[in-house]
């Protein structure tokens, strides 16, 4: 079995797939990938399943090889890699040598990025899922020593493929669509929440972030009889201060401050992208509208398969150009040298 060698990490290296459903009423969120778009992404470039285990980089990555020649794909936020220092752009598959080096430092743009190799992440998986669940204390944040068992590349000599995707590590608009408690803030405070700008504070993790605005805080004439109840990834909540949080991966499962509104699925990978001091502004829209977003794993999976493309590489940028043999019949040249016999192969 192919292994995965961790030789440094950085403070937030997690191994995530797409989380373990089904288990809220026993008070335990989905939990899984913060960006669960740029898992998909990078499942759709190595003609992976959904239930891609892949390492997930928080703001930082580190150092890394396999035992055997891997294919991989760097999806999510954009981060500064390389292999033996030659440099490896985002969003496309590529070819890991056994024993090659893969360097990952800091993200450039958003916040988490992902390592997916072909064959997956291979660990036991618990309670369905093999997603690290800080909150839960399931798992644990990776570190150099540590090694991780890959399944087998179905196909190492599969050409290397790009898929082109939109920004989503900068902010922007962000879609809400109205949930139970957003009748609870009078017209005013809400015509004024969507009007406003907010900057996304540098206090945040898998569970939530916060958002920090100019002006008065936000809140609902009826915030402090709010029975606790459940609450799910992208809803909006404003706590006792009047600031807003909009919930991730790891959120708890029940709450008590009032919910102004849900980002809708499609818009949650872009705030969870969303770095320190990025700007974010809130449009919402109707159940019917929310609702024509809507698209199923399997659905986002199979478009991204559609939209991925053969990468077309400059030959002056191909470190091992040698090592390829690019015109039937001819070779590097050292076919004698490596056939152990003297007869050329």
């Amino acid at each position: 079995m192919p292994v995965l060698r961790v030789h440094s990490a950085g403070p937030g290296v997690t191994v995530q797939d797409l989380g373990r459903p089904g288990w809220t009423a026993q008070g335990l969120s989905r939990g899984g990938a913060a960006d669960r778009l740029a898992l998909l992404e990078a499942a759709a470039l190595l003609d992976q399943d959904a239930g891609l285990a892949v390492l997930e980089m928080a703001g930082f990555g580190g150092v890394f090889s396999t035992d055997r020649p891997m294919r991989i794909a760097l999806t999510g936020a954009q981060m500064q890699a390389s292999i033996d220092g030659v440099p490896v752009p985002p969003n496309i598959s590529q070819l890991l040598a056994a024993g090659a080096k893969l360097t990952i430092g800091g993200a450039r743009a958003g916040v988490y990025g992902y390592l997916a190799f072909a064959g997956g992440i291979v660990t036991a998986p618990v309670m369905g899922s093999r997603a690290t669940h800080l909150t839960a204390g399931l798992g644990r944040v990776l570190a150099a020593g540590d090694s991780l068992p890959l399944g087998e590349d179905p196909a190492p000599d599969t050409p290397p493929r790009r898929l082109d995707i939109a920004d989503r590590c900068h902010g922007g608009i962000i879609r809400l669509m109205p949930g139970p408690q957003t009748d609870l803030f009078d017209k005013a405070t809400l015509a004024r929440f969507l009007s406003t700008p907010f900057r996304r504070d540098p206090r945040g993790n898998r569970q939530g972030v916060r958002l920090d605005h100019d002006g008065a805080p936000f809140g609902a004439a009826s915030g402090l009889s709010i029975t606790s109840d459940l609450i799910v990834p992208g809803d909006v909540q404003l706590t006792g201060e009047g600031v807003p949080y909009v919930l991730l991966a790891e959120c708890q499962t029940i709450g008590g401050y009032p919910r102004i509104g849900t980002v809708i699925p499609a818009d949650l990978a872009r705030v969870a992208q969303t770095a320190p001091g990025t700007m974010l502004q809130f449009t919402l829209l109707d159940i019917a509208q929310a609702d024509a977003t809507a698209q199923s794993d399997a659905d986002l999976l199979r478009g991204l398969r559609q939209a991925c493309r053969p990468l077309i590489r400059d030959p002056h940028d191909i470190a091992d150009l040698l090592g390829y043999q690019l015109v039937s019949g001819v070779t590097a040249g050292d076919d004698l040298e490596r056939d152990g016999d003297g007869t050329q192969g």
